[in-house]
């Protein structure tokens, strides 16, 4: 089916937030697990997954309306030095992500393109709802626990847990 050369250009924009957001929790998930901190290398693989999933179906929906999806673009990655700089760097890329998703579906819902819409609000409620509502619980415990007690509690207990 033949779709709408902005909304694929704009589909492809958002497939470069996503695909660059994926490799930003990946660096992140490793450097997590290398510094023993389990529960956040778990959250971050978590996280990339779920943005690899974004791709994907984003992907699919530029090739259904005869689009050339752009895999290989990427924004800069924001990798940090330190939990709440890479914390906060991940909240910045998810705003990113959640501004850009808007700005697309208010555009399908123009084009009256009502499946990609659809499509696009169910990865926006994902990225507000699951990745920027746990981004920013999390910060918020840092400044309520302060930084040390927040990474003692991202250790996991045990081997094996």
């Amino acid at each position: 089916m033949q779709g709408n050369k902005t909304i694929i250009d704009l589909l492809n924009r958002q497939l470069t937030l996503e695909l660059s957001s994926m490799d930003q929790y990946l660096a992140h998930s490793k450097m997590y697990e290398d510094w023993g901190l389990e529960k956040l290398h778990k959250q971050l693989s978590h996280e990339y997954e779920e943005e690899l999933d974004h791709a994907k179906r984003i992907t699919e929906r530029i090739l259904f309306l005869e689009g050339t999806p752009d895999t290989a673009s990427r924004e800069k990655i924001n990798v940090g030095d330190n939990v709440k700089q890479m914390l906060e760097n991940d909240l910045a890329a998810e705003l990113l992500v959640k501004d850009h998703l808007k700005k697309v579906i208010a555009v399908c819902e123009q084009e009256k393109d009502y499946v990609t819409r659809e499509m696009l609000e169910s990865l926006l409620d994902d990225t507000e709802m699951d990745h920027i509502y746990w981004l920013e619980q999390h910060l918020g415990l840092i400044k309520l626990i302060g930084l040390p007690n927040y990474i003692q509690s991202q250790m996991s207990g045990g081997h094996g847990e």
